[in-house]
């Protein structure tokens, strides 16, 4: 007898995939000065428009999650509305996501391993494959553990981090309040007032990277057969990670924005920024309070790409099992429950592409970019995919007022679709829209292959 995954996580464990999978920490770690570039000191409103759009993207899963529950995710979502066809279609964009998804965490762990050694004198100028490398190899053996080791240890890595950065936050705005800063900056509602000439589309851009720091929202649905009471866990997972993000990277940027200061001068120093949490650690705390943010993002790297990995897993192992991929990527531990082959295939495939980076001097935060971006346009393909198919569910089960929402999130994630695509991007990211189209056309020619097409296997929850 096959077997299968081992249903094993409470409400906590959903939590902490989706939680973990956003990596709050990385994201503003990097994500905040693209906002300041466009917005000057009203840089959080980008996230306040980012969380309502983000909200109504998330809609659909949270809907269709509540129908049923399995380790495809909107292969089975999109399968339950569209048919099998279009729901292999909808799996084989996520897929193509947290295919590389794990390799961008691996490269943000080397980004910030050797940010830390360098500061600290421990190994200044440290090549950054092995440091990668020795990332990997810890990922790989926490997603080979059970399925509850995985969660508790995404929980463990992101409570820890985010405490760090609650830290500064804290220690910042006691200083602006007391008067203290370093620079005379002050307590101030002025992040609230967009400055002058400031257009809706700057603000719809700026919230185009705002929303990127909430992708992986969706991904306890890939869970739905380990987790108990699926079909209520995973929908309450995925709106508490939206609402956590939300109130935490408004609050965080807004913080930052305080923190530099508002007049011309701070929002360039937070704009021009490569490390914002960092610079403002030194500045109002001292040198060790950054190598400790540096200590948390890595942390914060090592869980995202711990989830990015399971969840790629758990994709492969549920188009396996239905005959949709090879049958050995259905394979899993009978210790563990672990989807261990298509960890494996992820996890090796992502080695061979780091490696093959680091032989060629790629720096590591081209590396990031480059599979980021990859990962990105084919999630906001899948984004688009599972509002269409939750949309057509509401009209078919007499739900059509329901429709207005899924609606709205399919507008949301074909404009920041559209905005990563256009104006054209310089190269080699100018590239990356045909590798992703290509992959696309890919798994559209694989679903109309001839012969029955077995509809996604799933649990009522």
């Amino acid at each position: 007898m096959r077997a299968s995954l081992h249903r094993q996580l409470g409400q906590l464990g959903t939590l902490s995939i989706s939680i973990g999978v956003m990596a709050p920490t990385l994201a503003m770690s990097i994500t905040g000065i693209q906002a300041a570039s466009l917005l000057g000191r009203a840089a959080p409103l980008a996230y306040v428009a980012a969380a309502f759009g983000v909200a109504l993207v998330a809609y659909g899963f949270i809907r269709l999650s509540a129908e049923t529950a399995s380790a495809g995710s909107v292969y089975a979502f999109v399968g339950l509305a569209l048919g099998p066809r279009a729901g292999f279609v909808a799996g084989w964009a996520l897929l193509g996501t947290y295919l590389v998804f794990p390799a961008v965490s691996i490269s943000a762990i080397a980004i910030f391993a050797r940010a830390f050694l360098d500061s600290t004198g421990l190994w200044p100028d440290a090549p950054w494959l092995p440091l990668a490398i020795l990332g990997w190899a810890l990922v790989a053996w926490l997603a080979a553990r059970e399925v509850r080791t995985t969660a508790r240890s995404l929980l463990a890595f992101e409570l820890v981090s985010v405490a760090l950065i609650l830290v500064l936050m804290v220690v910042i705005v006691v200083k602006l309040a007391a008067g203290d800063a370093p620079g005379g900056q002050d307590l101030n509602l002025d992040w609230l007032d967009l400055p002058p000439g400031t257009t809706a589309s700057d603000v719809a851009l700026a919230a185009t990277f705002g929303f990127l720091s909430f992708a992986g929202f969706e991904s306890a649905g890939s869970f739905g057969e380990e987790a108990t009471a699926p079909t209520r866990r995973i929908p309450r997972a995925i709106i508490t990670a939206v609402a956590f993000g939300g109130v935490f990277y408004v609050a965080c940027v807004a913080v930052q924005t305080l923190g530099f200061g508002t007049d011309p001068a701070g929002v360039h120093a937070f704009a021009t920024s490569p490390a914002p949490l960092g610079t403002l650690a030194t500045t109002y705390v001292g040198r060790g309070m950054a190598d400790a943010l540096d200590l948390a993002a890595i942390i914060s790297a090592v869980g995202a790409g711990l989830g990015c990995a399971s969840v790629c897993g758990r994709m492969l192992y549920a188009l396996a099992r239905d005959g949709l991929l090879p049958a050995p990527l259905a394979r899993v531990s009978t210790g563990t429950g672990a989807p261990v082959a298509g960890l494996a295939f992820v996890l090796t495939g992502d080695l061979v592409g780091l490696v093959a980076f680091g032989i060629a001097g790629t720096k590591p935060i081209n590396v990031f970019f480059y599979f980021a971006t990859i990962g990105t346009l084919s999630l906001l393909a899948m984004y688009a995919f599972t509002n269409v198919a939750a949309g057509v569910h509401f009209v078919r089960t007499g739900r059509a007022t329901e429709m207005v929402l899924p609606l709205a999130g399919l507008v949301v994630a074909c404009y920041v679709l559209y905005h990563n695509i256009w104006p054209v991007p310089a190269s080699p990211f100018n590239v990356f829209p045909y590798v992703v189209g290509v992959w696309l056309v890919l798994g559209v020619l694989l679903s109309l292959r001839p012969g029955p097409r077995p509809a996604p296997a799933g649990s009522p929850g």
